[in-house]
């Protein structure tokens, strides 16, 4: 059974670099090429591994990671004759058309944040007088405020489940497939988190083994949360991810 899912979240590979950069705290411009590109590498094995439509853009980005990666680890004179091939030559650290690259994106990035931050305050003022709000409650209004977590952080827990569920391929078996609909589990998924009536830890919505469960529930999470239907929030980097029903 396949599932074809198209996520519309991934804004490109410069962004995905930018979270691995921050992620890491790494200085934009003293890249560990070696350490990032390992990590690229491995968001994008997870997005292939849960079958998601991955653009061409980060293949090539992945390319050029890895063929900057070969250039720095080159002797400095085979670097130089590999440079003197070019007619119009390159400069000497092959990062910095990426970090130049990664520092405009970033620009564009925050300043595409600040409009997006006065547009929401704009939103706040009306012509009409105050209207009594006491009715509705606060408490999510707050999650939503604190609700810090991307869909790069929400691969990043998948990858950490999988590598907790150490699965792993059997040589040989023979089993009867069944066919598990992402709605049903969105269902199964709400009527959890609404019994619990507190949120859980996001680890604790895969009680099972096999790979085919795992990977329907993480699609699942993933589309509960496009529809605004759950909340997922991490107090910090590297923390838990707890997940909650909007009704909850």
């Amino acid at each position: 059974m396949q599932y074809k899912v198209k996520i519309d979240a991934f804004e490109g590979p410069l962004d995905l670099l930018l979270h691995l950069i921050n992620r890491l705290e790494i200085d934009i411009y003293d890249i560990p090429v070696a350490e990032i590109t390992e990590q690229y590498l491995l968001y994008i094995h997870t997005m292939n591994e849960l079958e998601l439509d991955v653009a061409s853009e980060f293949l090539v980005m992945a390319a050029t990671l890895l063929e900057i990666k070969s250039r720095m680890l080159l002797p400095k004179h085979e670097e130089e004759m590999f440079e003197d091939d070019f007619e119009m030559g390159m400069e000497n650290d092959p990062r910095d058309e990426l970090v130049e690259r990664l520092v405009e994106y970033k620009k564009y990035k925050e300043a595409a944040g600040d409009l997006r931050h006065l547009e929401e305050e704009r939103g706040l003022i009306f012509t009409k007088p105050p209207s009594d709000l006491s009715d509705f409650s606060k408490s999510e209004n707050q999650v939503k405020a604190d609700l810090n977590v991307s869909l790069y952080d929400m691969l990043a827990a998948f990858q950490k489940l999988l590598r907790r569920k150490k699965l792993q391929k059997p040589l040989a078996t023979k089993v009867t497939r069944q066919e598990i609909p992402i709605e049903k589990r969105m269902e199964e998924i709400v009527t959890v988190l609404q019994k619990a009536k507190k949120r859980m830890n996001f680890f604790d919505l895969f009680p099972f083994e096999d790979k085919e469960h795992i990977v329907v529930t993480f699609l699942a999470i993933l589309e509960l949360m496009k529809r605004n239907e759950l909340f997922v929030e991490q107090e910090m980097n590297f923390a838990d991810i707890y997940v909650m029903s909007k009704g909850g």
